[in-house]
């Protein structure tokens, strides 16, 4: 399956969100044009096929994975990718300066975040949630407190949605929904097990399956009736797992939210004030 996402979407982006789920030769293909690429720019693709070991057709088949007609069309994507992102370069040799170019390349991939969204997907998504009669959010693993923080601003936007830490139990409240209701996972793999059997559950039930992932053949799509794909904001899948999945993905849950509350209009924003009101009376000077 190629990618079906946005045609203005950097091939940074799109590796992010089908990386994991490529054959192999093609996984080498873009692993070595996401390690460099300013290097990949001015290899040929057969250049770019012998520097990696695989032959040419695979370079031009990854390259059509990735939505490009062949070679030429991904090159220039790549030179297009390479002087959006050119930036001043940070000096790493103190603890500071790491930190600081850390976060500085973090900043500059925010964009691939939003880059696999279409205004229909995030349409339906939030509307999904708006009129459905009742909303489990699943979420397990390393995406724990982004189901937790969900359900926490879903309810203080109106949107009463219930979350259970225990995987068992989410899968046996997911089998208890019907038509009419939406079940929220939330994976930053999209393969976690517990998770997976959650959202068959649902469908199963005649519910709704809304997800946020980061890669967009991820079995959890399979699953889903409405995904938002989430492309990771590093390049390397067990840094992004360790670090920054849940960064990238917890800015868009706050915008979701955000979202919703715009859609709901008084009702979104009166339960908001409520919530503050509860807030600043929790509060103490």
């Amino acid at each position: 399956m190629a990618w079906t996402g946005p045609a203005d979407a950097p091939v940074s982006a799109r590796i992010a969100a089908l990386g994991p789920s490529l054959q192999p030769s093609e996984r080498r293909v873009v692993d070595a044009i996401a390690a460099d690429l300013a290097t990949a720019v001015e290899c040929t693709a057969q250049e770019l096929a012998d520097k990696v070991g695989v032959g040419r057709a695979s370079v031009i088949r990854t390259s059509q994975t990735l939505g490009y007609e062949g070679y030429p069309q991904l090159r220039v994507a790549l030179a297009r990718d390479v002087a959006l992102n050119e930036s001043q370069e940070q000096d790493e040799s103190t603890a500071v300066g790491t930190l600081r170019s850390a976060v500085d390349r973090f900043g500059r991939n925010l964009p691939r975040l939003t880059a696999a969204l279409t205004d229909e997907d995030v349409a339906a998504f939030v509307r999904g949630l708006d009129v459905a009669d009742r909303v489990v959010v699943v979420a397990a693993g390393l995406s724990t407190p982004l189901g937790l923080d969900m359900a926490m601003r879903l309810s203080a936007a109106g949107r009463p949605a219930e979350y259970l830490p225990d995987a068992f139990a989410q899968q046996i409240a997911a089998r208890g929904l019907t038509p009419g209701s939406v079940c929220l996972v939330l994976s930053g793999s999209g393969a976690n097990e517990a998770s997976l059997d959650a959202a068959a559950a649902a469908r199963e039930a005649g519910a709704t399956v809304l997800a946020l992932t980061s890669f967009a053949r991820s079995p959890l799509v399979a699953h889903a009736d409405i995904a938002l794909v989430i492309p990771q904001v590093t390049y390397s899948f067990p840094d992004e797992l360790m670090h920054t999945s849940r960064a990238g993905m917890a800015l868009v849950v706050e915008s979701v939210v955000d979202l919703l509350v715009s859609r709901r209009g008084d009702r979104g924003r009166q339960a908001r004030a409520v919530a503050m009101g509860v807030v600043g009376k929790r509060l103490r000077e």
